[in-house]
């Protein structure tokens, strides 16, 4: 008997039809080995950076069955993801199976350098298998060139292990002594939020300016009306209003007409980052949500694998390509294409993000993954298409008589072929067609004025932005983009603040400890060097040993000397003006676990406290009631990062927090529109910490809310799956009434193509 070991359930059980009665394919849930929890012995530094694996918690059970499996195969294969972690994997599994594999004993060795190198460790039948897809022929290939477990690989992912452990734990014990326990620190993490935290120091600083947009609204000989806009942007009011007094009284021509054809090319076929990136944008997905479903469908044999820098695709599949471009759209529409990798640190040439066959149009179980799908064909198919041709056109307009003012121009552009576009709509954008003019034509004014702006402060980043920023600066890998941008979420660094991310206070506390004190560790430069040194590893080209050396000897001399900073307690003094509720003394700024707030500068004699913005903060008030959930306890009024809140004086014992009222059983406002998910409960008015919402009243056993109130409709809007099933919901001043889901292209009517 055959056993092949993978990492996932699913995987296991896709894999598993291909192959026949003669393998067992076993999963080992994910990662089977890792360092402890205590640093105290994890890492041998002294012996050469060599780590102590313990089998990880909860594995215990798995671990058991893959030995028992071991001992009645004849053969071994590893077919673990195709990149350093599936290569570490691997190896662990190797390290832990070795012994029970039939009669063969692995030859142990307590050498440290036959540790960082243990070929002859290896039992010679565990052997590696690797597949950039799961399908059939993929795996039939894959097994016909089976290899040994690639040590280089294996190596470059445990020193990124090791020394995110050393830098982790060091830095982050460091902040709990000088900053605030419970706080951390991390080598990937702590640059990405460095880079947070600058753009909003940019947003803070940033001084508006005032400018002013002219427009004009000018009309042909044949009536047809044409908005041209001001070629400059003046800064005064009284500047602007001169160049409309003269507009008025003068006369129009066109003074010129500019028709180019333009080519617009299809972008690469997705790599992780561009595939983060625009399934944010189009279909609202974080990155995490993005590699859960693309994860999924990977497992279920529907794409290539997810984690890739790697913009090329196979021979094979861009032959089903053409055949299905010819077939769908013609031959005219066909152009096959060979896009080359820009990233330096593309890793073990991986292929993009593909589907395993072009002719499936859909594919995946839920409807995320359906929507990631018919992203990631799109894009596939679209990049052996033809470029789309666009004619843009310029019309300049003057005036004649009176004073003279600058030129007012109209941008047009109108789709002659779509090209890629075929296959890809959604990346046309809006026609805007202007009418046919000849040089010196009249023009008759309908109506000239001027706008009052002001210039934006940068925007911050969205996760697509930053995953992208990262990406362009050298920082973390394809595999660790979402998890970074995760950490920060969990540990409260950042909040989502309509989509973008915004530093807290604690983030930004942190970040400036960092910068101060470790700016040569949490770098560009240096964060993307280390990055590199981990791809020589991989590769061969550096010493597992003299690289950690190299970085850890300076660092932990660094992280001692630190020790000997004062405690950062105060973050300075309050505005004078605001006062110690208690005693009427000043005030300072803190850090307490929900951001700053103001405390008494007689702390801890006197206990006055406030908000950050001066509001008291009063200790808890019973309200006459006892808990339900303990019964001992008494239910107490307290003041939360989000208002006022009831719960338990037990807490932490007790962790009971009452609902709002409305959760409760108060007559919530019904709307008498039926729920659309599950046609029981209706949408009832509802208030949560972001405001009004509409949802069903059948909480909890159905979750569904809406932003705004439904107007009792159904968008039916036509989509892929079929007419959309979701509630319109009522419209603003500027945006009708539209569909409550935000994937629906009906969700922004006054987008849509008139």
């Amino acid at each position: 008997m055959k056993l092949l070991i993978v990492e996932s359930p699913s995987k296991a059980k896709t894999i598993g039809k291909y192959l026949g009665p003669g393998y067992a394919v076993k999963a080992s849930v994910g990662h089977v080995r890792d360092l402890p929890k205590s640093n105290k012995d994890a890492i041998d530094i002294a012996g050469g950076f060599l780590p102590r694996y313990v089998i990880s918690p909860g594995k215990e059970k798995v671990v058991a069955e893959l030995k028992a499996s071991a001992k009645k195969a004849d053969e071994i294969l590893l077919a673990t993801d195709p990149d350093r972690e599936g290569e570490a994997i691997a190896w662990h599994l190797a390290e832990l199976i070795s012994d029970d594999f039939g009669n063969h004993k692995k030859q142990r060795t307590q050498n440290s350098k036959e540790h960082r190198n243990p070929k002859e460790s290896e039992a010679k039948k565990i052997q590696r298998v690797t597949y950039q897809e799961i399908t059939k022929e993929a795996i039939a290939k894959a097994l016909t060139h089976p290899r040994e477990i690639d040590q280089n690989l294996r190596l470059a992912q445990e020193a990124r292990r090791v020394l995110d452990r050393l830098v982790g734990y060091d830095l982050s014990g460091l902040i709990w002594k000088k900053v605030r326990y419970g706080l951390s620190a991390g080598r990937v993490q702590s640059p990405a939020l460095r880079i947070l935290v600058e753009r909003e120091r940019e947003i803070r600083a940033f001084v508006p300016e005032s400018y002013w947009v002219l427009r004009a609204l000018l009309d042909t000989a044949k009536k047809e009306r044409i908005e041209f806009t001001c070629v400059e942007e003046p800064k005064s009011e009284a500047e602007a209003d001169s160049i409309v007094l003269a507009g008025r009284s003068a006369a129009w021509f066109v003074a010129g007409v500019d028709e180019q054809k333009t080519a617009r090319k299809p972008r690469p076929p997705f790599t992780t980052s561009t595939l983060q990136q625009a399934a944010s944008s189009r279909l609202g997905m974080s990155p995490s949500r993005t590699m859960r479903a693309a994860q999924k469908l990977y497992e279920q044999g529907h794409i290539s694998y997810m984690r890739t820098d790697s913009t090329s695709m196979s021979g094979q599949f861009l032959g089903e390509a053409s055949g299905l471009i010819e077939k769908m759209y013609g031959r005219d529409f066909l152009e096959v294409r060979v896009f080359k990798t820009k990233s330096k640190n593309a890793q073990e040439a991986h292929e993009a993000i593909r589907p395993t066959h072009a002719a499936n149009l859909s594919a995946g179980l839920s409807g995320e993954e359906q929507k990631l799908y018919r992203l990631i064909w799109q894009r596939a198919i679209a990049s052996q298409m033809k470029d789309a041709t666009l004619l843009k056109t310029k019309i300049v307009a003057k005036t004649k008589g009176g004073a003279t003012i600058p030129d007012f121009t109209a941008n047009g552009s109108r789709l002659i072929f779509e090209g890629w576009l075929k296959a890809d709509p959604v990346a046309r954008g809006e026609d805007v067609e202007l009418p046919k003019v000849s040089l010196g034509d009249q023009l008759s004014l309908f109506e000239i004025g001027a706008e009052g702006k002001q210039t934006q402060p940068p925007n911050r980043y969205s996760e697509a932005g930053l995953v992208k920023e990262l990406e362009k600066r050298g920082i973390g890998r394809p595999s660790t983009y979402a998890s970074i941008i995760q950490t920060l979420l969990t540990r409260s660094y950042v909040e989502k603040v309509e989509r973008a991310l915004k530093p807290t206070d604690t983030g930004e506390l942190v970040s400036g400890f960092l910068e101060e004190h470790f700016a040569n560790i949490i770098s560009d430069s240096f964060t993307a060097n280390m990055e590199n040194e981990l791809d020589d590893i991989a590769a061969g080209k550096r010493d597992y040993a003299e690289t950690l050396h190299s970085f850890y000897d300076p660092f932990t001399k660094q992280v001692e000397e630190k020790t000997k900073l004062a405690k950062v307690t105060d973050l300075g003094e309050a505005d004078p003006g605001i006062v110690c509720p208690l005693c009427g003394k000043s005030m300072i700024i803190k850090l307490g676990k929900n951001g700053k707030f103001l405390s008494c500068s007689s702390f801890p004699a006197c206990t006055g406290a406030r908000t950050i913005e001066g509001r008291e903060i009063e200790g808890p008030k019973e309200t006459g009631e006892k808990c339900p959930t303990c019964k001992s306890g008494k239910l107490v009024e307290r003041d939360g990062r989000f208002g006022k809140f009831v719960s338990c004086n037990r807490y932490p014992k007790c962790k009971y927090i009452k609902k709002d009222a409305v959760i409760e059983g108060a007559e919530p406002t019904h709307t008498g529109v039926l729920c659309p998910k599950c046609k029981k409960g209706h949408m009832a008015e509802r208030k949560g910490r972001f405001g009004v919402f509409y949802g069903c009243d059948n909480y909890p056993a159905c979750k569904h809310i809406v932003k705004t109130k439904p107007t009792g409709d159904v968008c039916a809007y036509p989509r892929d799956t079929g007419p959309c099933p979701e509630l319109i919901m009522e419209g603003t001043k500027t945006i009708p009434a539209r569909c409550s889901d935000k994937l629906c292209p009906n969700h922004n009517p006054h987008k849509l193509d008139k």
